[in-house]
């Protein structure tokens, strides 16, 4: 038999590696050789048979694992002739006993599974399994049957000859399958798992459309689409949506007790592969729990293939599986190869020839240890950032109000449950037109009817048919409606009310519309977020930038911040972002977070899948419409002081501004009479409109376009509504107006300059003024105000951050890289947490009140804290992308008691740079500034690691220096320039490489790693578009913080009344740890046709589980 079969090796060619060898041939080996009639070997040979296609059989995986494999001293190796396979009977193909057997496209697995009837070899992969493989119904189906947990499902079966006979219910915001609803998102998924077009649905209120995913094409594996409706032909598996954090975890099993796992961006998140230099798909080997394990074996015995991969998605603290793949080898890890290897050469050798000796091992490689330079010259270990981030740039927020008493405005309160607390708040594109339905019915009925009883004024109803008809579509984020039950009717107390005898109930319809994220708040939250990696460990090794001048930006591995992305890719960077619920703020933390990971593409697949936003008991939203007692009496004192027409006195200044802040003060001087100063304000808005009407007569701006698609007419709208408003028919002005005016002004001179008004600067430097005082003492005028209405809106999160940083040191479960395949990773131990909290300006505003005024530090005792105060007070406006990040380090050399083994900083930026506001801006310390003092004398700790190890590219010519032009629009501040020198770097006797790196460097290919300086300054200005403003850099307002001396005063200040006791119970069980049992919500029951599922609609799906508990009572996340 062994002649027979060598002369047949060598007849048709076969590969084949003889486990006898002489001492001479134990050096590197060479796959493919071939075997001669004189290279049979002495012994009789355990011959392994590899049949699958050719492209598989010689892929580098399956060489480099076969090579080791043939170490084994009585183990050959032989593959099958991919002819052979697809044109010879099965009783001429080579003996062998053992088969590594697989299907892939055009496989014959008929035929495999006939050979090893006739020949009963070993089957490392069993073949009859390989069929249910290929339809994902009986993977989930086997999947059940073993308790393995996976995504809530139901299969969708039709008939080819009649697709449209099936059990399905498309709504606009969910499916219905076989009775099972599927709100947004769902994923859907083909029934066959060879056809690889998975479509994942979004819903309407993250901007609705679909994310494609196909089998890689080249760096893409999916693509957005804006078609929301499910497909209409085939058979489908309808999944609920895992809320992963961008992030797929592939696992690789040898055997039922060896599990490989990497983490990969995954496909869903932008569609873009991420490839290193060599083009490869950037993977990072993670760590399985112990619960990961049991379900990898699981999976291993139930389909019973020793090689298997499947796919496992984490979210909400469960593991689940949603693909198994069968036959998968890992690529690119030589770790993994030896592994495979003496895993499967064991298991063959132990089944066919227990008798033999197995020699082999493997080395096993140290762990690196992370440390992190601080502020203070100390090596520590960033252990948690957290960040409390206002929304980008914005349209100006525009409402009207109107009482409302048709029966058709009754009905469908009625009908969306708002007797229930006497408040509905309508977003949902579906019941945005049942509302713009009624208004145009009512508007045809006063068309026809002039003495009709319709009490809705008709100007107003068209207002409101206006709104809701622009753009041509709802998207569910930019407009809304509120509807208040009034059981006695509207007291008539503004000018926008008229005179209306008619009593009884009513109901008070608010429409709220504009306030949208601009193109410009956009790229501040991506810029901003693109530079918040430069505040992270970097982890590349030595020379970050491989190829200069060749890798874009976008390609992360030579980009500035690759140590966070390298964190988060492995797991272990724990992120979480949460956003409120209004528009604005969502998007701006999905644009955030595609800078911040750079992800690529639509924002509304990052959204879905990294933001969590829901209204968690007022953690990160406020209710505008209810006041407390305290804003309430604050308001009133603040308008009469505003309502004097004489300039202000000493004692206008200690009633107005007791806290003594400059900023304050400033403004009062400037404004001097107030109600002169509204006088005029009130004047030029009426020169304003009437420019406004006058362009509008001119033929020649008939088509003119403003920014962000606004018409002359739309302007015209908002400006005309503010004059009607400002002032009343008395006389009197509306002091709550004037934030407003500033608003919209502030749009104006910024995006549409164009236009060359008059006086617009004017009218900017006046209300600016005003709502430089306004604004700001809304949130209170003296210190034990502003604390009382900072608890108000702030107490849930003062709480949340409390319980973040506590968490940070406590034992969890978390995420680790695997030590055993990190090389190349410089800190493969380190986990960081982040907490991004992206919210409005009342929220910045007050959190903001309780670090100033709550005694976190005394300072008479503490100079920087005096300093920071000081800074703080000259701020006059805390403006689109504010900032405050607190810091927590730990120093593992100190006792684990030790009051100085936490060291936390807490940092501050006021966020976008404002118009004409460059030479009176304040100046604050810089960030990191202790690092500053000792530039000279150590590595600068502001960079987070050693920058001197970087080498220049010796692939690139260093006759003479590199030179960067900077953008005309940057201009130098003292800790806040614009310019950064990087240090020269030797490049020979007598060549040195100066660069200079401006704003531009975000959109031209990346030449160096970021300067030191930089890295102090991780929100240096950005001003690569001419319409968006730059942002002040973080300012450090303390680095030397303890963590006991924060949380004793978190502590004191979340004593309040006002403290939901649901919350209460939340973070009283929150030092329990990661691993106590979670309480999971049933999934929605089935409902007709003709219904919509039945969910909080401030609590989507996706966002239901915290990553520490979730409690039934609460809808808060962890």
């Amino acid at each position: 038999q062994g002649d027979e079969l060598c002369c047949f090796y060598a007849k048709h060619n076969v590969f084949l590696k003889c486990g006898k060898r002489s001492q001479s041939s134990r050096g590197p080996n060479t796959f493919a050789r071939h075997c001669t009639l004189n290279d049979t070997p002495p012994e009789r040979q355990i011959v392994v048979g590899i049949c699958s296609m050719m492209k598989k059989s010689k892929s580098k995986p399956m060489t480099e694992i076969m090579e080791r494999l043939c170490k084994f001293e009585y183990i050959t190796v032989v593959i099958f002739p991919e002819e052979v396979i697809l044109s010879q009977p099965v009783d001429k193909w080579p003996l062998c006993d053992c088969l590594v057997s697989f299907h892939s496209k055009g496989f014959p697995l008929d035929k495999a599974v006939e050979y090893a009837k006739l020949r009963n070899p070993l089957l490392i992969n069993d073949l009859n399994m390989q069929y249910y493989i290929q339809d994902r119904r009986e993977v989930y189906r086997i999947l059940q049957e073993e308790g393995i947990d996976l995504p809530r499902y139901a299969v969708l079966t039709r008939d080819p000859d009649r697709p449209e006979v099936c059990n399905l219910v498309e709504g606009e915001d969910h499916v219905e399958v076989n009775g099972e609803v599927f709100p947004k998102p769902f994923v859907e998924k083909p029934v066959s798992a060879e056809d690889h077009n998975v479509y994942v649905y979004y819903p309407t209120s993250a901007g609705g459309g679909s994310q494609r995913l196909f089998r890689k094409i080249g760096s893409r594996s999916s693509v957005y689409s804006p078609e929301s409706c499910v497909r209409k032909t085939g058979s489908y598996i309808y999944e609920e949506f895992m809320p992963t954090d961008g992030t797929d975890v592939k696992v690789y099993t040898v055997g039922p007790d060896y599990a490989h796992a990497e983490a990969r961006k995954s496909p869903a998140l932008d569609g873009k592969v991420e490839r290193d230099s060599e083009g490869k798909e950037i993977r990072y080997p993670v760590m399985l729990s112990a619960m990961e394990k049991l379900v990898a074996r699981k999976v291993c015995l139930a389909f019973k293939q020793t090689v298997c991969g499947f796919d496992l998605l984490r979210a909400n603290g469960h593991s689940f599986v949603c693909d198994v793949n069968g036959f998968s080898f890992v690529k690119n890890s030589m770790k993994y190869y030896d592994d495979c290897a003496k895993v499967l050469g064991n298991m063959v050798m132990r089944e066919l020839a227990p008798q033999f000796h197995i020699p082999w091992s493997i080395p096993l490689e140290a762990e690196d240890i992370p440390i992190v330079p601080t502020t203070s010259g100390t090596m520590m270990e960033l252990r948690c950032v957290i960040a409390i981030i206002r929304h980008g740039d914005r349209t100006p927020k525009q409402k009207m109000k109107m009482e409302v008493r048709h029966p058709l405005f009754f009905a469908l309160f009625e009908k969306y449950g708002g007797y229930k607390s006497g408040k509905l708040k309508l977003k949902k594109p579906k019941q945005l037109q049942e509302v713009l339905d009624i208004a145009r019915l009512l508007l045809a009925e006063l068309g026809q009817h002039t003495d009709c009883e319709i009490e809705e004024k008709k100007g107003k109803l068209e207002q409101l048919k206006t709104v809701l008809e622009m753009y041509g579509h709802f998207s569910g984020i930019n407009r809304k409606v509120q509807l208040t039950y009034l059981p006695n009717g509207q007291p008539k107390a503004s000018s926008e009310e008229e005179e209306c005898p008619t009593e009884g109930p009513s109901l008070l319809l608010v429409l709220k519309w504009g306030g949208e994220l601009t193109p410009a708040g956009r790229v501040q939250a991506e810029e901003l977020g693109r530079a918040f990696r430069c505040m992270y460990p970097g982890g590349q090794g030595t020379c970050l930038i491989r190829k200069l001048l060749v890798h874009t930006y976008r390609d992360y591995a030579g980009f500035p911040g690759c140590g966070l992305l390298r964190l988060h890719s492995t797991y272990r960077h724990d992120l979480k972002i949460y956003a409120s619920d209004e528009g604005r703020v969502q998007m701006t933390a999905a644009a955030f977070a595609k800078g911040l990971l750079a992800l690529e593409g639509e924002l509304t697949p990052i959204l879905v899948q990294m933001v969590k936003s829901a209204n968690m008991n007022g953690m990160l939203d406020s209710d505008s419409e209810s006041l407390t007692d305290c804003q309430q009496r604050v308001k009133v004192r603040l308008h009469e002081i505003m309502q004097k027409d004489q300039d202000f006195t000493e004692a206008d200044y200690q009633k107005l501004a007791p806290t003594g802040s400059p900023s304050l003060v400033t403004s009062m001087k400037t404004i001097g009479n107030p109600v002169r100063t509204c006088d005029q304000v009130y004047a030029l808005i009426q020169r304003l409109t009437s420019q406004i009407r006058r362009r509008l007569e001119d033929p020649k701006s008939a088509d003119l376009q403003l920014y962000h698609s606004e018409t002359l007419e739309l302007m015209l709208q908002r400006w005309s509504k503010l004059e009607r408003d400002f002032r009343n028919k008395s006389g009197r002005y509306d002091i709550s107006k004037i934030p407003d005016i500033y608003d919209c002004v502030k749009y104006d001179t910024q995006h549409n300059a164009t236009l060359d008004l008059e006086d617009t600067l004017e009218l900017f430097r006046l209300s600016r003024a005003l709502a430089d005082i306004v604004i700001p003492q809304e949130y209170g005028i003296n210190k034990a105000e502003k604390m009382d209405i900072a608890q108000a809106y702030c107490l849930p999160l003062m709480k949340k951050i409390q319980l973040d940083l506590q968490r940070t040191h406590e034992d969890e479960a978390v995420n680790k890289l695997h030590p055993l395949y990190s090389r190349g990773v410089m800190s493969p131990g380190r986990h960081v947490r982040t907490r991004l909290y992206f919210t409005s300006e009342s929220h910045v505003h007050s959190l903001l009140s309780i670090f100033r005024y709550g005694g976190l530090l005394d300072e008479v005792k503490d100079q920087q804290w005096k300093q920071a105060m000081d800074y703080l007070s000259a701020v006059s406006e805390l403006n689109y992308m504010t900032q405050i990040v607190i810091m927590l380090y730990e120093d593992n050399n100190k006792d684990p008691g030790s009051e100085e083994r936490f060291h936390v900083e807490l940092h501050f930026s006021p966020g976008v740079k404002g118009c004409e506001d460059e030479e009176n801006v304040p100046l604050g310390f810089g960030f990191r500034p202790a690092s500053a003092e000792n530039q000279e004398k150590q590595t600068n700790q502001g960079s987070l690691e050693d920058l001197s190890q970087d080498e220049t590219d010796r692939a690139l010519s260093l006759s003479e220096p590199i030179s960067i032009k900077r953008s005309p629009m940057i201009r130098n501040r003292k800790t806040g320039s614009m310019e950064v020198r990087v240090h020269s770097y030797p490049a020979g006797p007598s060549n040195t490489i100066t660069l200079l790196i401006s704003s531009e460097l975000f959109s031209m290919p990346a030449v160096k790693r970021f300067s030191v300086s930089f890295a102090r300054h991780p929100t240096n200005g950005f001003e690569g578009c001419s319409m968006v403003p730059s942002i002040y850099p973080l300012e450090t307002l303390h680095n030397s913080l303890s963590l006991k001396q924060v949380d004793k005063f978190l502590n004191a200040v979340s004593e309040h009344d006002r403290f939901p006791p649901a919350l209460s119970a939340l973070f009283d069980t929150s030092s329990q740890g990661y691993s106590q049992t979670h309480i999971y919500p049933h999934p929605p029951k089935a409902l007709s046709s003709s219904e919509t599922p039945v969910r909080s609609p401030e609590c989507p799906l996706w966002c239901e589980y915290s990553d520490a508990h979730v409690l039934q009572c609460s809808s808060i996340f962890l």
